[in-house]
């Protein structure tokens, strides 16, 4: 019976038998759970205690409710603060002291630490602090990540070859100034990968350094990678595999002798199919994965540890695309011819003293002008897409360019094709004529060739076939945006001109005509492929001021104590370097 002026308060069960599972609760959802479980907790402190096992009315300043052992309810302890479940329930616990609401077991709640400083998820859990709390902490978070250990791994000299559209960096090779370029790009994604530890470490060597805006259909480098095997082509084991595979004999003196391991790797190599290949890492997968689409990598190849993509490298070509428009392009087949054989290209490049190029005798193994393609369309023969072709063993700094540049003053009949000769005379004209280089974008490293001793490439043909179909999407942009300038011109080609015409009975009318049919034509297609403002009234290559002659560029940089030359000028004209571009100061 309930006493004298007192109503009986029936009880209210506080919903703590059952928690949805963190994760399909939001942060609203959480922070108002908790308010409620908060209320809850305040109207018991000032209300009844059962008897134990019953569901009687609570004395006066009862501290809360309490349910059978083994229930369901929910339990004050003594000068408790919270709510607590019997055992085995799956409700909530406030600990002693604590200001919060602590999670079962389970990991199915929230938990608050001593001295309720927030609450906190177990593994698995998700929580939410109160206001004015500290941060929650999960506890994987709070150990810290390991570092990658490189040395239980062993490492593998390999090449890549790699395609790139270098329209938005700043060329390929790394700078000081910028990190906007493919190599800066490369690396990123080879140590994100945990395939290098640094490029220091890394025997790195590149084929070929392009400009900026210069794209490469068959760039090369070669550099050690982390490897999953402990034999093979180009394997460096790491020191536990050493340790492990490394065969010992036992003489009779107890003595242990060791067989040299490089008597090992010689065998395997001589055996490369020994090696457990398809156990390798995916290089090329795994890297496309994280470089930027217009950067991809297209194969591997395992070498030998002595092998460099640049000194290796047979001969480079290198292909530059132009529209026919008005050019005389048999003219620029002509010159293009002169260009192939052994020759001091000082006067088509820019000299690079201050990094040590002193020597710019080249070998041009093949130089053409031949269309790039057999399509025509209603305009004409002017919108077809030509190109100029040139392999060589190596290339100075922007010699390509150059050797462009004159072809085209030669197309466009401003130049002759002997100029050509005359600028490879430098023994007649040792200084340059002051001339602007063609553009970048149309330019392309279309290949870098090895013997096929050195090098046999693996292709991944699932990463393939991502490459292709990312490539056919950029296609797809491209293309069709040259189609909506393209169709502007047939659209404008519709608009008539008004000529006078004689048509021999001595009046003179008015006929139309389309622009494409105009003389002089409207061709300025290759106008644009030229660096620099055309002046209005053309001087000749052979009649234009002069640059600074190699001689006098040495002799500035050495007395700046920039380059020194350990052998005469006269012995370094006749020594072609190895290498593509630039030699070592």
């Amino acid at each position: 019976m309930a006493a004298p002026g007192h109503e009986r308060e029936v009880p209210q069960r506080v919903p703590t038998a059952t928690m949805a599972a963190p994760e399909a609760l939001s942060r609203e959802e959480l922070v108002q759970r908790v308010r409620e479980l908060e209320r809850e907790v305040e109207r018991l402190r000032g209300g009844a205690q059962c008897p134990p096992g019953g569901d009687g009315p609570c004395p006066p300043g009862g501290a809360g409710l309490q349910g059978p052992p083994g229930g369901a309810g929910l339990q004050c302890p003594p000068g408790g603060d919270g709510l607590q479940c019997p055992p085995g329930g799956d409700g909530l616990q406030c600990p002693p002291g604590g200001a919060g609401l602590l999670c079962p077991p389970d990991g199915a709640g929230l938990q608050c630490p001593p001295g309720g400083a927030g609450l906190q998820c177990p593994p698995g859990g998700a929580g939410l602090c109160p206001p004015g709390a500290a941060r929650p902490q999960r506890r994987g978070k709070s150990r810290q990540r390991r570092p990658f250990d490189f040395s239980a791994h062993g490492r593998r000299h390999v090449a890549l070859r790699l395609c790139y559209l270098g329209w938005e960096y700043q060329g390929f090779a790394a700078q000081d100034n910028t990190s906007n370029t493919v190599e800066d790009k490369l690396f990123e994604a080879l140590s994100k990968t945990r395939l290098v530890e640094n490029r220091h470490s890394a025997s790195y060597h590149r084929s070929g350094r392009t400009d900026k805006g210069v794209s490469a259909f068959g760039q090369v480098i070669s550099l050690d990678l982390r490897s999953n095997l402990s034999r093979g082509l180009g394997v460096k084991p790491s020191n536990r595999d050493t340790d492990r595979d490394t065969d010992r004999i036992r003489d009779t003196d107890g003595v242990i002798d060791t067989v040299i391991e490089s008597d090992r790797v010689r065998d395997t190599e001589a055996n490369p199919d020994e090696a457990a290949e398809q156990d390798e890492i995916r290089y090329v997968h795994i890297l496309n994965r994280v470089l930027p689409p217009d950067i991809r990598v297209l194969a591997w190849a395992p070498v030998r540890p002595e092998f460099s993509a640049r000194f290796s490298c047979l001969h480079r070509t290198y292909r530059y695309l132009f529209p026919r428009a008005g050019l005389d392009v048999g003219a620029m087949g002509r010159a293009a011819e002169g260009y192939r054989g052994t020759h001091d290209f000082r006067n088509l490049c820019k000299m690079d003293v201050a990094n040590g190029v002193v020597n710019f005798v080249r070998t041009v193994l093949a130089s053409e002008v031949r269309p790039a393609n057999s399509d025509g369309n209603s305009l004409g023969s002017g919108y077809q897409l030509w190109e100029f072709r040139v392999r060589g063993q190596a290339f100075l700094y922007h010699q390509v360019r150059c050797m462009m540049a004159v072809l085209l003053l030669v197309g466009r009949g401003l130049e002759t094709p002997q100029v050509v000769e005359r600028l490879l005379d430098v023994e007649t004209n040792p200084e340059k004529p002051q001339y602007s280089m063609a553009v970048d974008y149309p330019l392309i490293l279309d290949e870098c060739a090895y013997s096929e001793r050195d090098v046999r490439w693996v292709a991944d043909s699932q990463a393939l076939s991502l490459t292709v179909t990312e490539l056919q999407r950029m296609w797809t942009c491209f293309v069709t945006k040259s189609q909506l300038v393209f169709r502007m011109l047939q659209r404008l080609n519709q608009t008539v001109r008004q000529e006078r015409a004689d048509d021999g009975d001595g009046d003179d009318e008015e006929k139309p005509l389309p622009w494409s049919l105009a003389l002089p034509s409207l061709s300025a297609q290759a106008s644009g492929l030229t660096q620099g403002v055309q002046s209005r009234s053309y001087k000749r290559l052979m009649d234009r001021p002069r640059c600074e002659g190699l001689e006098s560029r040495i002799s500035h940089y050495t007395k700046r104590g920039r380059i020194s030359l350990s052998v005469p000028l006269a012995e370094l004209k006749s020594c072609p370097p190895r290498g593509d571009r630039t030699m070592s100061p």
